[in-house]
């Protein structure tokens, strides 16, 4: 494991730790740091050794959001008091919204879609503060766990930008869309006992223990029938948009799928059995 790298990872068993390594500037996300942990997830999805992913951050902080410092936006230029070339208009602030908006779907956007689309669990164990895209980022988990000290904030509009990274989709669906219009017009700090309690978070748990939380949970979920959460996630994500109709016919659909798994055989059986079943992810 490279310390100097901007994600770290290691192998637990079943279970795939990934840790967000910029403590110094609370895990900003940088073109470098989201190619990293794209190619990190990428390894999950393919290692079949691998049942279930944990997501959290190096240091104080989960993550503050994406790098401002690196981006377009840390040092903007107005085409006006520069010459007329092409060259000039170029840098000009359309330009540089075209720069953004070319980073987040050509950076940010993969990894989140990456994580929604996962056929394996994903929980994000959130250490302290996560802002702005870091939000997203936490929101696209699938179980999301933080510590008491840990917030939350939509700091989008404080610099003149909209939510991205998912935030827009995500959090309506969380928290539903009153609250959601509040959080990120107001982009107050949300602390971790209120997403707790409107719904953004499964569990608050002590700072001290979680790391211990956040593993138990991780090690749960990759002794469980991976194949079947696999089919869980696809189901849930595509529900927003379905009709009862269309939904249940789906649900039939993905139910078949899973019934021809070895898991779904191994549940039965230990179920008749009275014993605890063995699932292989399978």
């Amino acid at each position: 494991m490279n310390p100097q790298a901007n994600v770290l990872t290691a192998q637990d068993q079943a279970l795939f730790i990934i840790r967000l390594n910029r403590p110094s500037v609370l895990n900003a996300l940088s073109d470098e740091l989201m190619r990293e942990l794209h190619a990190a997830l990428e390894h999950a999805r393919h290692d079949e050794q691998i049942r279930a992913i944990l997501i959290t951050g190096e240091g104080r902080g989960f993550c503050a959001g994406a790098d401002l410092a690196a981006s377009a936006l840390a040092s903007p230029r107005d085409a006006s008091s520069e010459g007329s070339g092409d060259s000039t208009r170029a840098s000009g602030p359309d330009a540089m919204g075209s720069d953004v908006g070319d980073k987040l779907r050509l950076v940010f956007n993969p990894v989140i879609e990456q994580m929604r689309q996962m056929p394996k669990p994903i929980v994000t164990a959130i250490n302290g503060v996560a802002a702005g895209a870091g939000m997203s980022l936490a929101m696209a988990g699938d179980i999301i766990v933080c510590a008491e000290s840990a917030s939350f904030l939509q700091a989008f509009t404080k610099i003149g930008l909209i939510p991205d990274a998912g935030s827009t989709w995500f959090l309506p669906r969380l928290v539903g869309d009153a609250k959601a219009r509040a959080l990120v017009m107001l982009a107050e700090k949300l602390p971790a006992q209120e997403a707790e309690r409107i719904g953004l978070v499964y569990k608050v748990v002590p700072d001290a223990e979680l790391a211990t939380e956040s593993l138990r949970l991780g090690h749960f979920l990759a002794a469980m029938p991976t194949k079947a959460y696999g089919l869980i996630k696809e189901a849930m994500n595509l529900s927003h948009d379905a009709s009862l109709s269309e939904q249940l016919d789906r649900e039939a659909a993905l139910q078949a799928r899973a019934a021809a798994t070895e898991d779904c055989r191994e549940g039965i059986l230990a179920f008749l059995e009275k014993r605890q079943a063995v699932f292989k992810g399978r």
